[in-house]
């Protein structure tokens, strides 16, 4: 069985201010009850190079009513980790 990921789907933002730390994660949870047993849970995003750098960040909130989740990281995500999965530890 493969590690519980979830996808990346936008910065948190609003109309003037992007929030270069924050991200909109979808987790697979149904609605905002089922989401918020993922608060504080460890997450990685790691780089598809070489290298294979990793940046780590913890969610912090539910986001809205159909079951998203904030996570804020140590730093900000390249636009390419858009769309992509990070690992829930």
């Amino acid at each position: 069985m493969s590690d519980p990921t979830a996808k990346i789907l936008s910065a948190r933002r609003g109309r003037h201010t992007a929030y270069n730390y924050q991200y909109i994660l979808d987790v697979g949870a149904p609605d905002r009850k089922s989401a918020e047993k993922f608060l504080g849970k460890a997450v990685q995003w790691t780089t598809p190079g070489k290298k294979k750098l990793a940046i780590k960040g913890t969610i912090s909130r539910v986001h809205g009513v159909r079951g998203k989740v904030v996570a804020q990281f140590e730093k900000g995500l390249p636009g390419q980790s858009f769309g992509t999965s990070v690992a829930l530890a």
